[in-house]
């Protein structure tokens, strides 16, 4: 299969559509709209904009970009595969027909979309390929001057966390915004939340607890016609050379949660254990089903991180964070409170935090007063990053070891062909594999 030819995968497109526009359909209208009139001299009134991973979420975050500003266009779309730029735009066309301006010219399929994309003559872009892409598609988009929402995670290891700091350090030299996917940090309850425990409500902190335990996720069984490369990228959730491990690519929001608590301080080390009991079939590549990892921090502050992708099991998401003057909790879309001292239960107006991410990314621009979520996003990143190493060795790992590992799972970005046959690694085996 050449980049570019059409796909032998021919999926549901209602299926899509009605899975997609229900995601753009809740968003079209934001919540807390924001419009930094009167415009600012040398930013043109129209913003373009250029989609780079065309799948659901690239779907949901460009109708979120085209519903932040009434001068907001989408010009150009990427995807290594036309079908699922050809859903998407469709979906898109049917909710926002007056705003997307994408010519047959701007629609990009390969490996080298991404850069077509930036070349296309966007002003911001919008990176939701597989995690592994996006530390190449950022660089990229920085070195050619364009302001960057990036989905998270956004590495799957260390190399490609150290390409994202040095890129977000050039962002702020050129005066781009940068806002990431960590879409917590945009949400009304945790942000007043965050705000108390860090003026001192809870004390000080000593543990924080997150537990993230869920049920399977999506899987597209091999077709005729698909490479290697095809059927690993179409399930790519499942090798840990593209997502990270779901450690990495899921439950790195809760890990943000755990930083974001702290102060965005970086552990000491971790240390942690994790397997595959269940999704053990060929299916589900390489990844585990479980971790559990406890980080230490300076001052014996604690984080612990327990999770697991599992069918028929209990499912529970919430954070507690333990303080000297009391507790706070964060539990499902409901629950944000603190006991104690200074007891506090949120009772403030709800808003969408993945339309917020947007909104405020394009005040930002038109206000000219750049946002940079760099370095917070590519830490929370590596927080995953070294909870998966730790699992997968059985050794406890310090965070400076870890941050300049070499080790790199992916090809380098100029090495993807259709024909590639990368495998990646085994499934881990604690004891046995080996990090450096």
């Amino acid at each position: 299969m050449k980049a570019g030819k059409e796909s032998s995968y021919n999926p549901d497109r209602r299926k899509f559509l009605q899975h997609t526009g229900a995601v753009l359909g809740g968003m079209a209208l934001p919540i807390g709209y924001v419009d930094a009139s009167p415009r600012r001299v040398g930013v043109a009134n129209v913003l373009k904009v250029g989609l780079i991973g065309c799948g659901g979420r690239g779907a949901g975050a460009a109708g979120q970009a085209l519903a932040a500003d009434p001068d907001v266009i989408l010009t150009a779309m990427g995807d290594v595969f036309s079908d699922r730029l050809d859903e998407s735009y469709e979906a898109l066309m049917e909710l926002y027909p007056t705003k997307v301006k994408v010519n047959k010219e701007n629609k990009f399929v390969g490996f080298d979309a991404y850069q077509k994309v930036i070349n296309s003559g966007v002003d911001v872009v919008l990176l939701t390929t597989p995690p592994a892409f996006r530390p190449d598609h950022l660089v990229a988009a920085i070195n050619a001057g364009k302001h960057a929402f990036c989905e998270k995670p956004v590495a799957v290891d260390a190399p490609g966390v150290r390409k994202v700091l040095a890129a977000a350090k050039k962002a702020k030299e050129k005066k781009l915004s940068v806002v990431s996917g960590f879409c917590f940090r945009y949400d009304n309850p945790k942000r007043e939340l965050f705000q108390r425990i860090h003026k001192g409500d809870i004390g000080e902190v000593k543990t924080v607890s997150t537990i993230r335990n869920g049920g399977p996720l999506w899987t597209k069984p091999r077709q005729a016609g698909w490479t290697d490369m095809e059927y690993k990228l179409r399930n790519w959730l499942y090798y840990s050379w593209l997502s990270g491990d779901f450690i990495t690519e899921m439950m790195v929001h809760s890990l943000d949660l755990m930083s974001w608590a702290l102060g965005d301080k970086t552990p000491l080390k971790a240390t942690g254990t994790g397997g595959r009991q269940v999704r053990t079939e060929e299916i589900y590549g390489n990844v585990y089903d479980h971790f559990a990892i406890e980080f230490e921090y300076p001052n014996g502050v604690r984080g612990f991180h327990f999770s697991r992708q599992l069918d028929g099991c209990s499912m529970v998401n919430k954070v507690d964070i333990a303080g000297t003057l009391g507790d706070a909790w964060i539990g499902g879309a409901a629950g944000h409170e603190i006991t104690g001292k200074n007891a506090w239960k949120f009772a403030g107006e709800r808003n969408d935090m993945y339309q917020v991410e947007h909104d405020e990314l394009f005040a930002s621009i038109r206000s000219g007063k750049p946002m940079n979520d760099g370095e917070s996003m590519a830490q929370s990143s590596m927080l995953g990053v070294l909870g998966r190493m730790a699992a997968y060795t059985g050794q406890t790992i310090a965070w400076e070891e870890a941050l300049n590992s070499n080790q790199s799972l992916a090809p380098a970005i100029d090495q993807y062909t259709w024909d590639l046959k990368w495998p990646g690694h085994e499934v881990a085996k604690p004891g046995i594999t080996k990090l450096f």
